[in-house]
């Protein structure tokens, strides 16, 4: 079988703002990054998927951009961009740049000139109407906001400060495809395309995700920029089934999709990400079957558990208390199966989320509108900062925690999101320096991973599939064969396994022999080599 690269790649998520500053104004950057690539060369990396550099009024993080074609300030130049993809490339790691096409910042030059006038040649590079209908925004309210100029609404699924591109609009999707074909004229290895289901909408049928427009969409954005190439390239789908993802990888549209069938595990349903209930492992096991299944031997997989928008995994399906138990198990189940696996920036050091006092502390859009609109509705206090403990983006965007120095060694200035104080105690410098840290079982882990290719290959079999406690499944290619086992118990078990050979690849507690009947004891995890012994 002919092997993409991007199959056997690892792909780590830099959010800029929170990974290294290089200049002491409490914000990270692209020299920043630079320094931090030995880092992630010896983790074992290949792919660096960086968050958005753009200009950008960081209304939403970089999220809404004013200019696709420039580099904002506050992260460097568009020199320093050139020389980080150049330093990266020297050092065999590839980059990725995160691309928002869904929409833009209504501080671009585009939407300027198209809210000042209904005769602006840029009017329909945007969605109007006269009235108002009743989709929401994603972040809380009406996603229709008035202009006063020109006397129309404007259609925005998030900020009232991102406004909707009109992708039915020809002349924009020309100036899109310009700016995409000149980042990757640059040299960029590709990238992660944000909220991109969303382009295929038809508003006025109240079809968002996976509208009516999406294939033919893909397929030009296909033809005119990404065909011949070799990049790789990534859809956020939130809106997507499986199935659909299944169909868009096996056309060859995107190279893989992250869809979010197993993110919302620990939402109640219909009630909003807010809203939450206990994990159930048994339906966690279910849509990563369905998943591995599905995707087999049609289309292409996104592993991952965290990213700039989801809460740190230890701290929502692990434990705080056995940390570097559950960080470790949570990577072997993840990175066992087939796909590509991404790590999100803290993951291999086992970071946790942050319980800020008050909510004047929190940065996001998303948390301070749903903080005021709970607020408003009469909620508890203490519940409403139940909720955002568990489920704030600030969860995953706290500064990276190099040291246990002032700031966590991210800067020498005031952050510009406070520091998680475990800084002291989690920290990279302790961590790799630990035998038993969770950077070195990165390290192992993947290394394992790309030495087999069952990993990439194998068939994928779920076992043990309506346990409580235990994540159980067997991977075959050929003469390899593995078991991978995680528990997410929090206490000690008892585990029966089928007499054959085997061979331990990998633990979280080598301690633990192998064999027929194991006491595991909370968060156990191991690979276990079964196949051509």
């Amino acid at each position: 079988m002919a092997m993409n690269w991007w199959k056997k790649a690892v792909v780590y998520q830099i959010y800029p703002l929170s990974f290294q500053d290089s200049n002491g104004d409490g914000i990270g950057d692209l020299k920043g990054i630079m320094t931090r690539l030995d880092y992630l060369k010896q983790l074992g990396v290949d792919v660096i998927w960086l968050s958005p550099v753009y200009q950008s009024p960081m209304d939403d993080n970089g999220y809404d951009i004013s200019d696709y074609l420039k580099i904002d300030p506050i992260f460097g130049t568009m020199d320093d961009m050139k020389l980080l993809i150049e330093k990266a490339h020297q050092k065999g790691l590839k980059i990725i740049m995160d691309l928002v096409l869904n929409h833009t910042s209504d501080e671009h030059f585009w939407f300027k000139e198209a809210r000042s006038s209904k005769d602006s040649k840029y009017r329909d590079y945007y969605i109007w109407s006269d009235q108002m209908s009743p989709i929401g925004s994603v972040f809380g309210g009406p996603a229709w906001t008035f202009n006063e100029t020109s006397k129309q609404y404007y259609f925005h699924l998030f900020s009232k400060r991102q406004p909707d591109l009109n992708w039915k609009n020809e002349a924009l999707r020309t100036e899109i495809y310009r700016i995409v074909n000149t980042w990757l004229d640059m040299g960029i290895d590709g990238f992660r395309l944000d909220v991109i289901d969303l382009i295929g909408k038809d508003v006025e049928k109240f079809q968002l995700s996976d509208g009516p427009y999406l294939y033919p969409h893909l397929q030009e954005l296909y033809d005119t920029c990404f065909k011949g190439r070799d990049i790789m390239t990534v859809g956020e789908m939130p809106g997507l089934s499986i199935e659909r993802a299944r169909d868009i990888t096996e056309k060859k549209l995107l190279d893989m999709i992250f869809q979010f069938a197993h993110v919302g595990l620990d939402e109640i349903p219909g009630k909003g990400k807010w809203a939450l209930k206990p994990l159930d492992l048994v339906e966690f096991k279910q849509v990563f079957n369905h998943l591995q299944q599905l995707m087999h031997d049609k289309g292409w997989n996104s592993l991952f558990l965290s990213n700039h928008d989801q809460p740190r995994v230890v701290s929502r399906y692990g434990s705080e208390i056995y940390r570097k138990e559950s960080a470790k198990m949570l990577a072997t189940i993840l990175y066992g199966m087939q796909g590509t696996p991404y790590i999100y920036q803290g993951e291999e050091i086992g970071m946790t989320g942050i319980r800020f006092q008050s909510i004047d502390e929190y940065q996001d859009i998303e948390t301070k509108n749903i903080y005021a609109i709970l607020k408003q509705e009469g909620v508890e206090e203490s519940s409403i900062m139940a909720s955002i403990y568990k489920k704030s983006r600030d969860n995953s965007r706290t500064p990276f925690q190099w040291d246990d120095s002032h700031q966590a060694g991210f800067t020498t200035g005031k952050p510009w999101l406070s520091v998680n104080p475990n800084h002291l105690e989690i920290n990279a410098k302790n961590d790799m320096n630990d035998s038993n840290g969770v950077y070195v079982y990165y390290q192992k882990l993947l290394s394992i991973r790309k030495s087999m290719d069952v990993f990439t290959l194998g068939d994928f079999q779920l076992l043990v599939p309506d346990d409580p406690n235990l994540f159980i499944y067997e991977r075959t290619y050929e003469s390899e064969k593995v078991l991978v086992i995680g528990s997410f118990a929090d206490h000690e078990l008892t585990l029966h396994l089928e007499n054959r050979p085997m061979s331990l690849l990998i633990s979280n507690a080598p301690s633990v022999k192998i064999g027929t009947t194991m006491k595991i004891p909370p968060y156990y995890t191991c690979i276990i080599n079964i196949g051509g012994l």
